[in-house]
């Protein structure tokens, strides 16, 4: 049986990407993909892994712009949305 998933290119299920734009008043932002292409969030519909739960926004302190982190995207009636997000230095330690 061979695994179809390229864990070099998507390690933890995640794409990879940059936060370009954060605007931590409004809570929006643009996250670019390794291949270029900006995808934004907005909260409170993007989770944030690792960040508490409640509150208006939460884990936007966890975020800032040039930060390296995984993302999710899915699609929503404003076109495709990051969905979930996960800054790079929470990454698991290898086994």
């Amino acid at each position: 049986m061979t695994d179809d998933f390229d864990s070099e290119r998507f390690p933890g299920n995640f794409y990879q990407g940059i936060i370009v734009r954060l605007d931590r008043a409004r809570g929006r932002g643009m996250v670019r993909s390794n291949r270029g292409r900006d995808v934004s969030f907005e909260f409170p519909f993007v989770a944030v892994v690792g960040a508490g739960i409640g509150g208006r926004m939460p884990g936007i302190e966890l975020l800032k712009e040039g930060d390296r982190v995984g993302f999710d995207v899915g699609w929503t009636s404003s076109g495709l949305r990051v969905t979930t997000i996960k800054p790079l230095e929470q990454t698991d330690t290898p086994e």
